[in-house]
């Protein structure tokens, strides 16, 4: 590098190659793009084998823009204490200049983020500070595979880039954050919106189910109760103990049954699992269908939130009876786990004709699914796949736990 430093300061210096940076910058609305469009014209004066840029993050957080190399930099955040270039932000040092990173321990001390210099080899390394308006935003960062390629000529070079860079990367930096904050704005809005339909569908339905228990009880048990009544002050006939008992037992049954759909009483004594796993059992009844329940959760389920466990509870429920009522099908597997982020899934599958196949099924009880799933911000899916497979995802954000 040492026989082209003459050239590499003149070529700097010239308006030309400025002129050519703040144009190909001037064009560019997205900081990927910007880096990609001057990428060549830095490799004129510093030849280098990965280029990025890491800019502040909120506290403690950094974030990486890279050019040919792609590394988990630019994947994801990386936090500051872990960072190759801490000592910059923390302002130890104004510049950092490396002739082998893979060795030097300002780049791989202990829990440093440093995999992708071992990766790719990014020997040579020269950091420097970019700033605005004396406001530290991040470092331009240049690396070479060879080893001991750049000196403090490079460091001058990077640090007049730098300065170049800086202010525009600032401004589309600006612009990313305003993009950002409005998807978000109109994400919560949306949010909000599916929010206050769901709970008018779902007062809605409340408002059916109340009708429908009154119903059946006015319909089934109190019609039965008051004929059992007549039989009893039936004077003139004798009374039939056997039939009298047989139709208090049914009458029992029916309001077990109806108080068993109202309260889901063995999801509060015995869990999650057992619930659903007999709530399937009774609803494929008598029919030759295999049943499956696969709990992995360890358990995590029965800790949540319990408003969020029955909401969760009553999607399964609606989900199963609907595979064990219209798919017509030999195999029905519900599965639970917890995902590496910390997400739980239910996923409920029937080997049956699908949904497309169930003629005139009640379209209801999927409003409802849908209904719950978007109260509690979980994720519903529902695809045809040799039967029909229902996902339902819940975010470990949106868990809460049982007080």
């Amino acid at each position: 590098m040492k026989d082209q430093t003459a050239p590499a300061i003149a070529i700097l210096q010239t308006r030309d190659i400025l002129w050519r940076i703040s144009a190909h910058l001037a064009r560019e609305t997205e900081i990927q793009a910007a880096l990609t469009a001057v990428a060549a014209v830095i490799s004129e004066v510093l030849p280098h084998t990965h280029f990025d840029i890491c800019l502040s993050d909120g506290p403690g957080w950094l974030v990486s823009y890279e050019v040919g190399i792609k590394t988990r930099w630019s994947r994801r955040r990386t936090q500051l204490a872990h960072s190759p270039v801490r000592a910059l932000f923390t302002k130890e040092l104004d510049h950092m200049l490396c002739s082998n990173a893979m060795e030097d321990p300002r780049q791989t001390f202990p829990d440093a983020a440093s995999e992708p210099i071992f990766s790719h080899a990014l020997r040579s390394r020269v950091h420097v500070v970019m700033k605005v308006m004396g406001q530290l935003i991040g470092t331009l960062n240049i690396s070479h595979s060879r080893i001991g390629l750049f000196d403090a000529t490079s460091v001058q070079i990077a640090q007049h880039l730098a300065d170049v860079l800086a202010p525009y990367i600032h401004a589309l930096r600006l612009i990313e954050r305003a993009r950002l904050d409005a998807r978000e704005r109109s994400q919560v809005q949306s949010r909000e919106e599916g929010l206050r339909r769901g709970a008018s569908r779902l007062t809605q339905a409340l408002e059916q189910e109340r009708q429908r228990i009154g119903m059946d009880l006015h319909d089934q048990t109190l019609a039965d109760l008051t004929r059992l009544l007549r039989t009893v002050d039936a004077e003139d006939q004798p009374l039939d103990r056997a039939a009298l008992n047989d139709g208090l037992s049914a009458c029992i049954r029916d309001l077990r049954r109806i108080i068993d759909e109202a309260v889901p009483s063995q999801l509060v004594l015995f869990g999650f699992a057992h619930a659903i796993e007999e709530h399937l059992i009774k609803a494929v009844g008598a029919d030759p269908c295999a049943v499956t329940l696969e709990d992995r959760t360890g358990g995590a389920i029965d800790r949540i939130d319990p408003t969020v466990r029955t909401a969760l509870f009553r999607i399964t429920q609606e989900a199963a009876n609907n595979a064990a009522r219209h798919a017509k099908a030999d195999r029905i597997t519900i599965t639970m786990d917890v995902m590496p982020a910390g997400a739980l899934r239910i996923v409920v599958r029937d080997d049956g004709i699908g949904m497309s196949g169930q003629v005139g099924a009640r379209r209801s009880g999927l409003l409802h699914m849908e209904t719950r799933a978007r109260l509690i911000l979980a994720q519903l899916d529902i695809i045809e796949d040799a039967g029909t497979c229902v996902t339902i995802t819940l975010d470990s954000a949106s868990i809460g736990t049982a007080t």
